[in-house]
């Protein structure tokens, strides 16, 4: 891949199309990058805002760094704010914020222009606004002739409300020569059909255990090692390898042994009060690494059983080698499937306690399993 995408892990597949988009000088107006977060959408997203302006210039250093910083008006960059006190629908997006709020805003912008892969964390922020919608307008309004290509990016937009989302429609209806819209969403059902229906939609992939660790080392100076023994359980996304980092990750293996020993024994609600630990805040994120955890050691259970000594689950390694003396015929692939499931679905909104059980008792079906073997 050529050097425009220079820091870009992955995604042949979509660097690929944006790069015939942008020699074909016919961008979409609006597009839609979708894959779990933690991948990269972002950054590749300021890296084509970068190639789209930048083609044919022999001079391009310049907007490199003014596209990087997403500063405007190349980048009208919306993300979820809180709310401010008093602050109504007709308030600009920053109007009501308190200054401790705009500073904090400040520094996390600062920490993304210096890390491309770094995630916001604004408290409080759980929303994009219609406000911030309805700012674009204005964005729009200024006649920039000068400019190629203005890009409104939106990050997690799924994350806008119904008003919100309509108000966005009005925008991509009828958009400005010159303007992409690019909206950023691990959950692409969650935006009404009428605006995906107006986007190019662009999958990413998830990391590859290489790519991912690359990223933790270069991106966030994790030590290589550590990087190594976390990627495994990450499911390719920088944001589930920086989660497990900041737990203490042989807590985390603990937790997951005991669920299945729990589990395996019929003991529903010890299963269930581990469990909770994956409840807590961030709940969706940390019950599919949970998922991925059991999984993972399922997959173990079936390496040891063919030979293959490179297990995840490294430290209980005399526990996989019970488990298969035990129940050597065990078919654990259906489990495995059904497990899968519970992961895909949890974009959907559907209780996550819900999910927890029927987690519990799939693994608890297992152990009818093992008494007939």
């Amino acid at each position: 891949m050529n050097n425009k995408w220079k820091g870009i892990y992955g995604q042949q597949s979509v660097l690929a199309i944006l790069d015939k988009l942008i020699l074909s000088n016919n961008i979409p107006h609006a597009l839609l990058f979708t894959g779990i977060d933690g991948v990269g959408k972002e950054y590749t997203a300021i890296k084509f805002a970068i190639a789209a302006n930048t083609i044919g210039l022999i001079n391009k250093e310049y907007l490199d760094q003014f596209i990087s910083n997403y500063s405007e008006p190349y980048i009208k960059y919306i993300y979820p704010l809180p709310r401010g006190k008093n602050e109504t629908d007709e308030s600009t997006p920053y109007e009501k914020l308190s200054l401790d709020d705009l500073d904090l805003i400040k520094e996390e912008l600062q920490k993304k222009k210096e890390n491309p892969y770094y995630k916001l964390s604004i408290p409080k922020a759980s929303k994009i606004k219609v406000n911030s919608i309805r700012d674009i307008k204005k964005f729009l309004s200024l006649n920039y002739s000068d400019i190629r290509y203005r890009v409104v990016l939106i990050s997690d937009a799924h994350l806008m409300n119904d008003e919100a989302q309509n108000a966005l429609l009005k925008n991509l209806e009828e958009p400005p020569e010159g303007v992409i819209f690019i909206l950023i969403t691990p959950y692409p059902g969650l935006l009404r059909e009428t605006i995906r229906s107006r986007c190019w939609d662009m999958n990413f992939s998830p990391l590859n255990k290489y790519e991912l660790k690359d990223v933790l080392v270069t991106h966030y100076k994790v030590d290589s090692s550590l990087a190594e023994t976390v990627t495994p359980f990450s499911n390719g996304s920088v944001s589930n390898a920086l989660n497990l980092l900041e737990t203490d990750f042989n807590f985390l293996l603990e937790k997951v042994i005991s669920i299945l020993r729990y589990s395996f024994a019929k003991k529903y609600h010890s299963a269930m009060d581990e469990i909770s630990y994956f409840l807590k805040e961030d709940s969706a994120n940390r019950m599919r690494i949970l998922i991925q955890m059991i999984i993972i050691w399922l997959n173990d259970i079936q390496r040891q059983r063919i030979g293959n000594i490179n297990y995840f689950f490294a430290k209980y390694t005399e526990t996989l080698e019970k488990f298969n003396l035990r129940f050597p015929l065990l078919n654990l692939n259906d489990t495995v499937v059904r497990i899968d499931y519970f992961g895909s679905i949890i974009q959907k909104n559907i209780n996550l306690n819900l999910i927890a059980i029927n987690i519990i008792y799939e693994l608890s079906a297992l152990a009818d399993d093992m008494i007939k073997s």
